[in-house]
């Protein structure tokens, strides 16, 4: 009798990831991938001057894909508008119910 031997790899597991791939006046472009057991349910973004308290502009989207691969989304933002030439950092999260973020960025841009 032959013993045989079953391996079974686990399913690769992808990190919930966030990058900004690009500010406008009044908008935030980013490239986000999330797990289902995330429990993503957004993503919230926040721009203002690098040496501020607070931002001057927020945004949240709340349509979410969460199944492992890669999706684009845009998240538009309220509050006072930004400028060509301006310099601002920009944080951006993939965020739960209870606003625990699952992975975030922050970056500063000067605005083209």
């Amino acid at each position: 009798m032959g013993l045989a031997v079953v391996s079974a790899a686990a399913p690769a597991l992808a990190d919930n990831t966030i990058n900004i791939t690009g500010v406008g006046p009044a908008s935030v472009g980013v490239d986000y991938s999330c797990e289902a057991s995330a429990g993503v349910v957004g993503i919230k973004a926040m721009v203002g001057d690098p040496r501020a308290e607070s931002p001057s502009a927020t945004g949240t989207q709340d349509t979410v894909t969460c199944d492992g691969a890669q999706h684009a989304a845009v998240v538009v933002l309220d509050g006072l508008p930004l400028s060509k030439g301006q310099q601002v950092q920009v944080r951006v999260a993939l965020v739960d119910r209870d606003d625990t973020v699952a992975s975030g960025q922050a970056n500063v841009f000067t605005l083209g």
